[in-house]
């Protein structure tokens, strides 16, 4: 026979597993509602990247031909392509890649190796957040006036300055996250071997985050291949071949925002062949940074 006692327990017991049971449906019925939406959010996301990129597919292939990649900007109406401008693209992005990585790799060995909580440093990262929150166009304004104002000219140079200052603070944060992830056992064997810091640095630390740094480089090139409102600026635009950097040099952004917003089919064919250009090139360098990201982990 059951005590009072006893009874009380199984009652005890029943209500606490009535009040769990109850506690899980609970959390079930969240769970279920939280994770619908995170699907529909990502379902309504990739709706609009397909079909963009379908778009692109469909109106930039019907634009590509043998003429797009070896004729110059055409007049409105009549046959040619965008060579001029996909060169320009190419001079001014390698200008500011060169220009702007050795820049940002050192300054993040600096932020992470020599002075991580210093004075400087602190500064240094809050001067690189703002120039990564800041919009393009606003950078482009003041190459703007710091050279083409000053020369009285717009320039490839200028365009190119202008990207770096966008691929700098990226490789700048890269480069730090990058290496303060590097496991500080492997500096300190290195120092314990009487190893100067500036080997330990080159040797050890940089090469376990060549991987990263690299892919941080490679979204910084993917960043500036798009942008426009910087170039309008600075290099402005040219419809003819130039290699000279000190002139107005055409670029894939620029060429395609002119002959987006124009009435001539002949234009808008070109645009779209621009538009699926940079598309292919950003998405074959995002492959590329996350098959270098695979490889690091």
């Amino acid at each position: 026979m059951s005590t009072p006692g006893t009874a009380t327990k199984l009652l005890a017991a029943r209500d606490l597993a009535e009040r769990r049971q109850v506690k899980f449906a609970s959390r079930k019925r969240v769970n279920t509602i939280a994770l619908t939406l995170s699907l529909a959010a990502m379902a309504f996301g990739v709706f609009w990247l397909i079909w963009i990129l379908w778009e692109t597919l469909r109106l930039g292939a019907s634009g590509l031909s043998l003429a797009a990649f070896t004729e110059m900007t055409p007049p409105p109406n009549e046959v040619g392509g965008i060579a001029n401008a996909i060169f320009g693209s190419l001079v001014m992005v390698l200008m500011a890649t060169f220009v702007g990585t050795p820049i940002g790799i050192l300054a993040g060995i600096y932020l992470a190796e020599y002075n991580p909580s210093g004075l400087l440093s602190k500064i240094t990262r809050f001067v690189n957040d703002i120039l990564l929150s800041a919009p393009s166009i606003v950078i482009g304004l003041f190459v703007y006036a710091i050279i083409v104002a000053k020369f009285k000219s717009f320039s490839a140079i200028a365009g190119a300055v202008s990207l770096a200052l966008i691929v700098i603070p990226v490789v700048i944060r890269t480069t730090e996250n990058m290496l303060q992830l590097v496991p500080p056992g492997l500096r300190e064997a290195a120092y314990a071997l009487g190893t100067p810091k500036w080997k330990v640095i080159t040797s050890i630390t940089l090469r376990a985050a060549r991987a990263g740094v690299v892919t941080g480089v490679l979204l910084a090139v993917a960043r500036i291949a798009g942008e426009t409102a910087p170039l309008l600026f600075t290099a402005l635009n040219n419809q003819f071949w130039t290699a000279d950097v000190t002139q107005p040099m055409a670029s894939l952004p620029v060429t395609i925002f002119k002959f987006a917003m124009s009435p001539y089919e002949n234009w808008q064919h070109l645009a779209w062949a621009g538009v699926f250009l940079i598309t292919i090139a950003v998405l074959a360098l995002n492959i590329i940074a996350r098959v270098l990201t695979r490889a690091k982990n």
